[in-house]
């Protein structure tokens, strides 16, 4: 077996209004580095010492158990710089790299479809698993038998994550959120997602950004778990962005600003946070990669 790489980028899911639907992928990565051994082991990131129980190689695991193969030994080194717990989508991002470990390893030959279908059965929705599959944006939504998803490569804008050193987990955001919505309140939600897809589409970013802040879904419901949530969407604005939301259910936010901008609007708001990491991020357009 050669050496390989297998890199999974990070994910910002919801965007707004496109709640448990819409995801983009970021330029923030998982790498698994894979060399053949005479037996097993799996280094999590920072560890020097082969960890028995990881998640990614449980995943790993399910994938050689699920299509009746015996995966040969091999080192694995995990490098990670997603953060944990930060609505950066980490979990996905490790479920995919498992997937595509086994796939690898076992010489399985898994289809996308496959590959998301695997990820969404593990991770309950496809959000964040598609962009970390795919790369740029993805729409995405869950059939009976099927998992329909859309790709958008081409998206002209700079973002700026801003990640606070608190983790929020995604049980306690979700818990926050109301267990149905009346028909009106639903119908003027869904027409928000309808046109932060349209704007983007259409490359009418002044139009996303506002949409991007009129989500009714889940930010006015998560915002009071957020510290600092209204002064980085005003004081971005100010600077110029088109809109700012929660990155997943929280607690980093990110902000949609001019191309080419995005290092100006960092600078001036890294000033204004303590205890933030700020910074100016790629979109991922390829998703998972091998290397």
């Amino acid at each position: 077996m050669m050496p390989f790489r297998i890199s999974v980028p990070a994910s910002s899911a919801n965007l707004g209004p496109g709640f448990d639907s819409m995801g983009l992928a970021l330029g923030l990565y998982i790498h698994l580095d894979v060399e053949a051994s005479d037996q097993h082991a799996f280094f999590a990131h920072g560890s020097e010492k082969s960890q028995e129980n990881h998640f990614i190689w449980n995943i790993t695991e399910q994938v050689a158990a699920r299509y009746g193969v015996v995966l040969p030994p091999c080192k694995v080194q995990e490098i990670s710089e997603i953060p944990l717990a930060r609505g950066l989508g980490s979990s996905a991002s490790a479920i995919v790299a498992g997937i595509e470990l086994a796939n690898q390893l076992g010489n399985l030959q898994l289809t996308n479809e496959q590959k998301l279908a695997f990820g969404t059965e593990i991770e309950g929705h496809p959000d964040n698993i598609a962009p970390a599959l795919f790369g740029g944006l993805t729409i995405s939504t869950m059939l009976d038998d099927d998992i329909p998803s859309v790709r958008l490569h081409d998206i002209e804008l700079d973002l700026i994550a801003y990640i606070p050193e608190i983790e929020l987990k995604t049980e306690v955001a979700r818990d926050c959120l109301p267990d149905t919505y009346e028909r009106n309140y639903a119908a003027r939600a869904s027409a928000m997602s309808n046109l932060v897809v349209a704007a983007l589409y259409s490359k009418d970013y002044a139009l996303f950004g506002k949409m991007l802040e009129n989500d009714l879904f889940h930010e006015p419901f998560r915002k009071t778990l957020i510290s600092n949530f209204d002064v980085i969407r005003e004081k971005a604005k100010e600077l110029g962005a088109f809109g700012t939301a929660l990155s997943g259910a929280g607690p980093t936010m990110l902000s949609f600003v001019p191309k080419g901008n995005g290092e100006t609007v960092k600078t001036a708001m890294a000033k204004l946070l303590e205890g933030y990491q700020v910074k100016v991020l790629e979109i991922d357009t390829k998703g998972v990669s091998i290397s």
